[in-house]
C-alpha cells in the first residue's frame, strides 16, 4: 500500500537521517584525526631516526656529557661587561684622539710661523692629476709621478703611505694664492700623519680640510671625477667639517619669491638655499619662509616651529624648495618679524639648539633697513645674527642689504652667478667660529655613522661604515685675534667595525648584542641596521642610512625602568636584560637575552675565521696572517708580541677537542651510505658559540642541492662579532633533542631544499625526499619534506610548487580558522625577532601540508624602512628614493597546542582539517579537505603594507620632537669679536673651468 507521509512521519524521517549523518561526519572526523595522528608519528619518527642518525647529535651529547665535570657555569655580570667593554672603547677612541690632537698641534705651529706670500709658486701633488702624462708623455703640471700600491688595510685601494696629497673641487682655483699658501704651510702635516700610523696602525684615513677648499688626505690617493667630469667634493660641506667648526645653531631661511625674482635669480636663490641646508647637522635646527605679497612656511606641517635638520628634513625641504615660483610683491618686514618670533619662542622654552640663531635673509633688494624690526626683536642684545645674500648683479639695494648684516652680527654677500654659491654661503661658517676661535677651544666631535662613498666613486665595495673624530684649527697669530680665523678641520676617520671588536658576541650569547648610538638617538651600529639596498646587481646606501633611530630598531620598555643603567669614563653604557629596552641618551648599550645571555659554559676552547681570536691588523707583519695562523703561533710561542683573546682561544680549543670525534664518525658514515636508501642527505654541519665549525659532506659537491649554503665565503662571515647565524639563534630556540627544518634556498634547477638543524652544539643540513603512500580512497598521506623535483611533483599535483610561500597566502580559510581558534595568534607587537618559513605538500583529494611552526615575525609601523620612488624633479635623471613607515603581519603558532581539529562552513560545503605536531621537530602537519572550495575566504598574506597617514597624523608625526642630548659646548658670541668684519669688500677667486659648467652644477 502506498500512501503519502505525513508532515510528521517526513520531519521525523528528516531529522533520523540528518542524525546519521552528523555521525557520519563524527567518526569520519574522529577517524581522520585518529589517521593524521599516526600518519604524523610514523612521519616524525622516520625523519627523527634519519637525522639524528646523519647529524651524529646523540654522539655529541655523550662526548659533552664525558666532559661535564669538569666544565664551569658562570653567570654574566651584565653591569661589569659593559663597564668593561666601554672602558675598552674609550682606550682605543682616546688613541684616535690624540693622533688628531697632534696633526691640530702641528697645523697651528705652521701657519703660526708661515707668512702669507701672494707670489708664491709651488708644485704640489693634485690628486685629481698624479701620475698623468700629456701628449709628449710629459707630467702634467701639479701631476709628478706618485707610487701607488695597493693596501690591504685601506680596503686595498692604491695608495700611497708615506705622503698625502691635494684634492681640490672644481669651483676652486688650483692656482689660487690662498690655495697655494694652505697647501704650503700645510705640508708640515705630512711627517706626522706617518708616525700617527706607525704609532697606532688601526688607524685608516688622516685628512686636514682647509677653509679656502683644498682637503689634503693621507695617504695619498688618485681622486677620479664624477660622470661629468666634475669633483663635486668640497670637504667644507662634510658633517664633520661643519660640527667641528661651529656650535649647534637654530636657522631660519627667508626666500624673496616675489616676481622680481623670476629667472636666473630664482634659480641663484634655490641653489643657495640648498646649500645652505647641506651646511646643517643633526645638531641642528632649521625651517624656511618664503615671502611675497604674503609669508607662508614652504612646509605648512612646520608653520610657527623649527625642526631638526636631519637628513630626512633637510632633502624634505629640497624638494619643496624645488617647486617655489616667483609672483607678487615682496614684504621682507612680515618674514623678519615671523622669523624673530620663532627663534624667541623656541630660546624662552629651551627648544632647539640652545647656542647660535640666525636668519637667512635671501632677496634681490631691500628698499629699506627695516631698523623698527630689529630695534624690536634684536636689539641691544642681538642674540639673533643675519646673514643676507643679494641675488643678482643690480647693486642699488646693496647698502640697505648690507646693513641689515652688519648691525646684526651677521655677514653681506652678493652673488651673480651659480659659480659664486658655494663660496659665499661658507662664509657664514667663519662668522659662526669666530667666538670659538677666538677662546681657541679646540672641542672634540664625533659625527654620526656614515659611508664614505664620495671618496671611493668608482669602489662600491670599500663602502665602510665608519665615524669620524674632528677638531678645528685656528690661527694663533695675535694680529688676526679678533677676525676668529679658522684655518681648517682636522680628522680621522674611525670604522665602526673595530669598536664592534671590542664587544664580541660570543660574550653576550645567542641572542644578545651590542649597540652603539648618537647624542641624538641614531644609531652608529646596530645588528638590524640596514644601511644598503639592491639596485639590480650593485648594492648601494639607503637615503636615510644614517638618521636610523634607535625607536626605528628597539621596542620600547611598558615597565617605565630602566634597568641597571650607569655612567662610566665619560660614556653612558647601558645593560638592557631583554631586547625591547632602549634608552636614547646613551652612547652604549648591551642587550642579553633571559635565559641564552645569563649564564655562560667555560671549558678549555675552533678558530673560525669570522671571529678575531688574535689581533693581526697593528704589526704589519702580522697582518697576512689568517686567524687560525695567529692561533697556531700564539699557542706555540712563535710570536711573543701577538695580542690573543686568552679566553675565547681557550674554549674555542675545548670545543674542537670535545668535537673531533665528529669527523670520524661523519666519515665512517659517508663511507657505508647506501644510494639506495640513504639518498637525499647532503651534508652534516656543526657549530659552537665560540666560532667552531666543522661539516662533512654526504655526497660530492657537485651533487648539493642548495649550493649558497655554508660556501667558502659564507663560512668566513659565520660567527663574527656582528652576529650569530640565523640557522644557529633558531636552533637555540627550541627543545634540546629537538630538530629545526627550514626552507632556506633554490638550487639551480629552482627546487627547494629543506635545512635540518638540532639545537645545541651540533647543527646539521639536510636535503631528503621520502616515498609517498597511498591509504584508502579518500586520503593521501604525504611525506615529501621538498627535495628532487621529480618525487614531489609526482607526490602532488598542484600545491608542491608553493612550497616556500606562508600558509596563509595559500589556504586563506583554514589560516583564519586557526586564528578563530587561537591555534595560531597574531600578536600586535613585541615576541622575540625570529624568522621561521611554511612548508606546504598537498594530494589530489586531501591536502596534506607539513608546516613550519616557527613565528615569522614582523615590524610595527615606523620601524622598518622602505622606499618609495617620488616624481623626478626637472633637473634630476633619475626618481627620488624617500623612506616610508611598512607594517609586516604576524603570525605565531601556540606550541602548547599538539593537535586540533575544525569544520568551516564555506557556503555550499563545510571544510574539515586536521592539525598534529611532529615529534621533535618545529613542523605541522595539517590535512585539509581539497574537494570543498572555501575561496570565500581571503588570503592571509605576509606581505609589507606601506603605512599611509592622514593628513593632520601625518603633520603630528613630522612636528614630533625627538628626545635628544644637546652637545656639552656651545660658543655663541665674545666681546672681542669683530662684527665690522661682515662681508661686501672681497671677491671669491673662481676656477675658470667652473665657469663653463654653471648648469651641470646645478644639476647636482
Amino acid at each position: 500500500e502506498v500512501s503519502s507521509p505525513s508532515p510528521q512521519s517526513l520531519a521525523e524521517k528528516t531529522n533520523r537521517c540528518l542524525r546519521s549523518e552528523i555521525i557520519h561526519i563524527d567518526f569520519l572526523s574522529f577517524g581522520l584525526f585518529f589517521r593524521v595522528k599516526s600518519w604524523a608519528d610514523a612521519f616524525g619518527g622516520e625523519l627523527y631516526s634519519i637525522v639524528t642518525k646523519y647529524s651524529g647529535s646523540l654522539l655529541l651529547q655523550k662526548k659533552y656529557k664525558d666532559v661535564e665535570p669538569t666544565l664551569k657555569i658562570k653567570e654574566v655580570d651584565g653591569l661589569e661587561l659593559v663597564k668593561k667593554f666601554s672602558e675598552q672603547m674609550e682606550s682605543m677612541l682616546r688613541r684616535k684622539v690624540e693622533a688628531v690632537e697632534r696633526l691640530v698641534e702641528a697645523a697651528e705651529d705652521a701657519d703660526l710661523n708661515h707668512e702669507y706670500n701672494s707670489s708664491l709658486e709651488f708644485d704640489y701633488y693634485n690628486s685629481l692629476l698624479i701620475n698623468d702624462k700629456d701628449e709628449n708623455d710629459n707630467y702634467v703640471e701639479l701631476g709628478d709621478e706618485f707610487i701607488l700600491e695597493p693596501n690591504e688595510h685601506f680596503n686595498n685601494l692604491l695608495v700611497n703611505t708615506t705622503y698625502s696629497d691635494i684634492q681640490l673641487p672644481t669651483n676652486v682655483y688650483n692656482k689660487d694664492p690662498a690655495i697655494l699658501n694652505g697647501v704650503y704651510m700645510s705640508e708640515a702635516l705630512n711627517p706626522v700623519f706617518v708616525d700617527n700610523f706607525e704609532r697606532d696602525p688601526t688607524l685608516t684615513w688622516q685628512y686636514f680640510g682647509s677653509s679656502t677648499g683644498f682637503f689634503r688626505l693621507y695617504p695619498g690617493i688618485k681622486w677620479l671625477p664624477d660622470e661629468n667630469g666634475v669633483i663635486s667634493f668640497d670637504c667644507r660641506n662634510r658633517g664633520w667639517y661643519i660640527q667641528a667648526a661651529t656650535s649647534p645653531k637654530d636657522i631660519v631661511i627667508i626666500v624673496d619669491v616675489s616676481g622680481s625674482m623670476k629667472g636666473l635669480r630664482m634659480t641663484i636663490a634655490k641653489h643657495t638655499i640648498v646649500t645652505i641646508l647641506d651646511t646643517l647637522g643633526e645638531n641642528d635646527f632649521v625651517n624656511i619662509i618664503a615671502y611675497n605679497d604674503y609669508v607662508h612656511f614652504i612646509e605648512p606641517c612646520f608653520k610657527g616651529i623649527l625642526v631638526q635638520a636631519d637628513r630626512d628634513n633637510r632633502e624634505h625641504f629640497k624638494q619643496l624648495v624645488e617647486e617655489l615660483q616667483a609672483k607678487g610683491v615682496g614684504t621682507v618686514s612680515k618674514a623678519l618679524t615671523e622669523s624673530f618670533k620663532i627663534l624667541r619662542e623656541f630660546r624662552d622654552a629651551g627648544q632647539g639648539g640652545l647656542c647660535n640663531q640666525a636668519i637667512m635673509l635671501i632677496t634681490d633688494g631691500a628698499v629699506e633697513d627695516y631698523e623698527a624690526v630689529f630695534e624690536k626683536y634684536n636689539w641691544p642684545d642681538r642674540k639673533v645674527r643675519v646673514f643676507t645674500y643679494l641675488i643678482g648683479r643690480e647693486v642699488t639695494f646693496a647698502p640697505n642689504v648690507k646693513w641689515i648684516a652688519c648691525n646684526n652680527k651677521g655677514y653681506y654677500t652678493q652673488i651673480s652667478t651659480l659659480a659664486d654659491v658655494q663660496e659665499n654661503v661658507m662664509e657664514y661658517l667663519h662668522v659662526l667660529s669666530r667666538p670659538m676661535v677666538i677662546n681657541h677651544d679646540h672641542d672634540i666631535i664625533w659625527t654620526e655613522a656614515y659611508m664614505d662613498s664620495a671618496l671611493f666613486a668608482s669602489q662600491a665595495q670599500s663602502l665602510l661604515l665608519m665615524t669620524t673624530v674632528a677638531m678645528p684649527v685656528f690661527s694663533k697669530k695675535n694680529e688676526t685675534r679678533s677676525h676668529g680665523i679658522l684655518l681648517g678641520v682636522v680628522g680621522s676617520d674611525v670604522p665602526l667595525r673595530e669598536l664592534l671588536k671590542l664587544a664580541p658576541r660570543y660574550k653576550l650569547g645567542v641572542h644578545g648584542y651590542a649597540f652603539l648610538n648618537t647624542n641624538n638617538g641614531y644609531i652608529l651600529s646596530h645588528p638590524d641596521l640596514r644601511p644598503l639596498y639592491k639596485e639590480g646587481k650593485k648594492l648601494k646606501p639607503k637615503p636615510n642610512y644614517n638618521s636610523v633611530d634607535l625607536s626605528e630598531v628597539e621596542w620600547e620598555d611598558q615597565d617605565e625602568i630602566v634597568r641597571n643603567a650607569t655612567s662610566c669614563l665619560g660614556m653612558t653604557p647601558f645593560l638592557a636584560d631583554k631586547p625591547s629596552v632602549f634608552l636614547l641618551a646613551c652612547s652604549l648599550g648591551v642587550v642579553l637575552s633571559r635565559g641564552h645571555g645569563e649564564y655562560i659554559l667555560l671549558g678549555n676552547t675552533s678558530v673560525e675565521e669570522g671571529r678575531i681570536y688574535c689581533i693581526t691588523d697593528i704589526d704589519p707583519d702580522h697582518r697576512k696572517l689568517s686567524q687560525l695562523e695567529a692561533v697556531i703561533r700564539f699557542l706555540t710561542g712563535e710570536e711573543a708580541d701577538l695580542e690573543c683573546d686568552e679566553e675565547l682561544v681557550q674554549e674555542v680549543l675545548f670545543d674542537a677537542v670535545v668535537t673531533a670525534p665528529m669527523e670520524a664518525y661523519w666519515t665512517t658514515l659517508a663511507l657505508n651510505m647506501s644510494l639506495d636508501t640513504d639518498a637525499g642527505v647532503e651534508m652534516a654541519f656543526l657549530g659552537t658559540r665560540a666560532g667552531l665549525m666543522r661539516s662533512a659532506l654526504y655526497v660530492g659537491s657537485e651533487k648539493i642541492s642548495n649550493k649558497k649554503f655554508l660556501t667558502p665565503k659564507d663560512k668566513e662571515s659565520i660567527f663574527t662579532m656582528d652576529h650569530f647565524p640565523l640557522w644557529y639563534r633558531r636552533a637555540a630556540e627550541h627543545p634540546p633533542g629537538s630538530f629545526i627544518y627550514s626552507i632556506v634556498s633554490e638550487d639551480d634547477s629552482g627546487n627547494p631544499s629543506l635545512n635540518t638543524r638540532a639545537e645545541g652544539k651540533t647543527k646539521k643540513l639536510f636535503t631528503h625526499c621520502f616515498p609517498y603512500h597511498a591509504q584508502a580512497d579518500l586520503f593521501v598521506a604525504a611525506s615529501c619534506l621538498v627535495g628532487r623535483a621529480e618525487i614531489c611533483l609526482f607526490c602532488f599535483s598542484f600545491l608542491c610548487l608553493q612550497t616556500g610561500k606562508f600558509f596563509g597566502a595559500v589556504d586563506g580559510s583554514v589560516m583564519t580558522q586557526l586564528l578563530n581558534m587561537g591555534t595560531c595568534s597574531r600578536p600586535l607587537l613585541g615576541g622575540s625577532r625570529r624568522s621561521g618559513l611554511p612548508l606546504q605538500s598537498p594530494s589530489p583529494v586531501w591536502n596534506v601540508s607539513i608546516l613550519v611552526q616557527a613565528p615569522v615575525c614582523s615590524s610595527a609601523p615606523n620601524l622598518s624602512s622602505c622606499f618609495v620612488p617620488l616624481a623626478a624633479h626637472r633637473h634630476k635623471k633619475h626618481d627620488t628614493l624617500q623612506p616610508c613607515d611598512t607594517e609586516y603581519p604576524v603570525f605565531v603558532y601556540e606550541p602548547a597546542i599538539k593537535e586540533t581539529n575544525g569544520l568551516i562552513e564555506c557556503g555550499d560545503c563545510q571544510k574539515m582539517f586536521v592539525a598534529q605536531q611532529i615529534i621533535s621537530s618545529n613542523l605541522l602537519l595539517l590535512v585539509t579537505d581539497a574537494v570543498c572550495d572555501c575561496s570565500v575566504f581571503p588570503p592571509v598574506p605576509m606581505d609589507a603594507k606601506e603605512v599611509k597617514y592622514i593628513l593632520p597624523l601625518k603633520c603630528e608625526r613630522m612636528r614630533s620632537q625627538k628626545l635628544r642630548r644637546r652637545p656639552d659646548t656651545c660658543h655663541a658670541f665674545h666681546p672681542e669679536e669683530n662684527a665690522q668684519d661682515c662681508g661686501g669688500a672681497a671677491e671669491i677667486s673662481v676656477s675658470p673651468t667652473l665657469l663653463l659648467l654653471p648648469l651641470v652644477l646645478l644639476l647636482r
